[in-house]
């Protein structure tokens, strides 16, 4: 693979707006959520996140310790329990205080044929891919009505609207994330409260790098989009950065694709 290009995160905007506002990631410890997690942490926001994998989120939360930055709050949960995903979101603000930012972007991508697919698989698949954004909702908007607005990010796919094969039941419940923002734009923009839906690419995760790549379809993305470079996570992060920032104040019921132009 042709080596990723490097992104320097002392180049990128500075949203003084986010400085000291409470942000809660689903996923966080690693991939795109771990890139999201140092980029608030960059910007001073108190974040908080959760993730299964402990090994990761430590190291990634040392790592932040180590630039200098205050440590994330983060514990590990399942999000396919939804009474624990809400007790923790629940815990997070009363240590760090109601969220003004909710980023939801657990997932897994795991590939599997619509023959294979069981009650019980697809349940499982929709336990991590679906049910987890409503109620991490559902959780934060108290808060964020007592504060008086907040922007919820959820995270998309690109894989369902290009028609992919391999996940029919991750494209089934990426594919609801466009219809849940659109449904809750209009009650909770009465509260200014945002929701937006950004839509990555192919982003060269190391779990994509791992199991997922090879030359073949790096040279297949490479003819599909319209930009030369590969995505990385710290490209998804500048424009979940820009719509949980007042600079994307008037940004809400929309999607927003980080793709190179693949699409």
């Amino acid at each position: 693979m042709t080596a990723l290009r490097q992104i320097d995160p002392a180049t990128l905007a500075r949203y003084p707006s986010l400085e000291g506002r409470s942000v809660f990631i689903t996923g966080g410890g690693s991939g795109i959520g771990a890139a999201l997690v140092a980029a608030f942490a960059r910007q001073r926001a108190r974040v908080a996140f959760i993730d299964i994998a402990q090994e990761a989120s430590r190291a990634l939360v040392q790592g932040l310790v180590d630039e200098g930055l205050p440590a994330p709050w983060w514990e590990v949960c399942d999000v396919r329990d939804i009474a624990a995903l809400q007790s923790a979101i629940a815990r997070a603000a009363v240590d760090i205080g109601d969220f003004s930012v909710l980023v939801n972007n657990v997932a897994s991508d795991d590939r599997h044929t619509m023959e294979s697919v069981t009650v019980d698989y697809w349940d499982q698949r929709m336990a991590i891919n679906q049910r987890p954004t409503f109620f991490a909702i559902q959780a934060v908007v108290p808060g964020m009505k007592r504060r008086g607005g907040g922007s919820v990010i959820n995270l998309g796919s690109s894989g369902w609207q290009l028609k992919q094969g391999g996940y029919p039941c991750y494209a089934v419940a990426k594919s609801s994330v466009n219809g849940l923002t659109r449904g809750l734009a209009a009650p909770l923009g009465a509260h200014r409260i945002r929701i937006n839906t950004v839509t990555p690419g192919w982003v060269m995760t190391e779990r994509q790098l791992k199991l997922n790549l090879d030359a073949k379809s790096e040279q297949a993305l490479r003819e599909a989009q319209v930009l030369p470079d590969l995505l990385q996570s710290e490209d998804i992060a500048r424009m979940v950065l820009f719509l949980a920032s007042d600079d994307g104040a008037m940004c809400s019921a929309q999607e927003f694709k980080v793709d190179g132009g693949w699409m």
